[in-house]
């Protein structure tokens, strides 16, 4: 349970844990979902979880594949419409004003980590045209400097597939979430902006090289070969068994 757990209403609660169950069984069903995780996730305290970017789906799966609540960033504009702005603030999302300075935006999020929240972002800033990583904004090194709270680096590798910005809609497939070591304060700390955003570039790569390798159709050992060869002939001869007269091949010439 993190530190703003007992801050949250009953009702809020509900919604979140119930919105949870059925994202997590949606994932499950639709996309094979499935998390690898390098290290435990802190239960609780500030935790800025960064992100490799490739679809719509990636807050949801971030927040299914985590055993601890998420937020979010989310545009102020969605909070006009009462109900929506409503099941926004039940899922804890951070409102951010897109028109607003961007130091307005900052503060938010500082104070929500600060708060002992964990918060999603994704560093590249939009979604990836080839589902490959695409280079890191800077903008999360502040984030992490001053709110003084580890960076968990998370790849999500299979879900452009899914859902690429292309699409209207996603299709079913595979996705594979793999989750790095934190980046601890103290790291962060003795890094200039430069070293640390190449730190965490070469994380988010490594994780989804790791995320396309479990993914990717593994070749078969050679005794599993032959017992697959073994499964084939004895299929071919129980059909030929059961076959008529008319349609069984002829023997070979003596």
């Amino acid at each position: 349970m993190n530190a703003r757990k007992g801050s949250r209403s009953l009702p809020a609660r509900i919604v979140y844990d119930s919105l949870w169950t059925l994202s997590r069984a949606l994932s499950l069903v639709l996309f094979g979902i499935r998390a690898r995780f390098a290290a435990p996730v802190p239960a609780e305290g500030g935790l800025l979880v960064l992100s490799t970017h490739q679809s719509h789906l990636d807050p949801v799966l971030l927040g299914v594949s985590m055993n601890r609540r998420l937020s979010s960033l989310a545009r102020h504009s969605l909070y006009t419409f009462r109900p929506l702005g409503m099941l926004i603030t039940a899922l804890d999302a951070v409102p951010i004003d897109r028109d607003a300075p961007g130091v307005a935006a900052l503060r938010a999020i500082i104070d929500r980590l600060r708060s002992g929240a964990a918060v999603a972002i994704f560093p590249e800033g939009t979604r990836t045209p080839n589902g490959r990583p695409q280079p890191l904004k800077n903008g999360f090194l502040v984030l992490a400097r001053r709110s003084g709270v580890p960076i968990l680096p998370v790849a999500i590798v299979g879900a452009w597939e899914c859902w690429p910005r292309t699409r209207w809609f996603p299709i079913p497939g595979r996705v594979r979430l793999e989750f790095g070591r934190l980046i601890e304060p103290a790291e962060i700390a003795a890094l200039d902006d430069e070293a640390l955003l190449a730190l965490c570039a070469a994380r988010l790569d490594e994780l989804d090289r790791r995320g396309r390798e479990a993914l990717a159709p593994r070749a078969l050992s050679p005794r599993r070969v032959l017992a697959r060869d073994a499964r084939q002939l004895r299929r071919t001869a129980a059909r030929q068994a059961t076959a008529p007269a008319a349609e069984r091949p002829l023997p070979p010439p003596a």
